[in-house]
């Protein structure tokens, strides 16, 4: 298997992303020396590598991104609720685009 990381690269992917996400992974991978497509290429070389993620996806995986999630989702909370700007929990039901139960 040749090394995607120094390999000729002649093809291109595209995908979306949140561009809040993408500055603040680029700031994680720029702290190693390394920009975004770098990583990405060494992120699919691991794959290649391992045969597989290059990382294991466990419950536990899971539950911290779940964890993170909710902190995450209570900070932006706690700031709406300090803004002043109250909606009722229709109107957020209604914004998010979701059916209440």
């Amino acid at each position: 298997m040749n090394n995607v990381v120094s390999s000729p690269k002649t093809d291109m992917f595209r995908f979306r992303i949140n561009p809040d996400v993408r500055k603040a992974v680029e700031a994680v991978y720029e702290k190693n020396g390394l920009s975004l497509t770098q990583a990405i290429n060494i992120f699919i070389q691991q794959s290649l590598n391992t045969g597989g993620l290059p990382f294991q996806v466990t419950d536990d995986n899971a539950e911290i991104i779940k964890a993170k999630s909710m902190e995450r989702l209570m900070k932006e909370l706690e700031a709406g609720k300090a803004s002043g700007n109250v909606v009722s929990e229709a109107e957020v039901y209604a914004m998010l685009g979701v059916n209440p139960l």
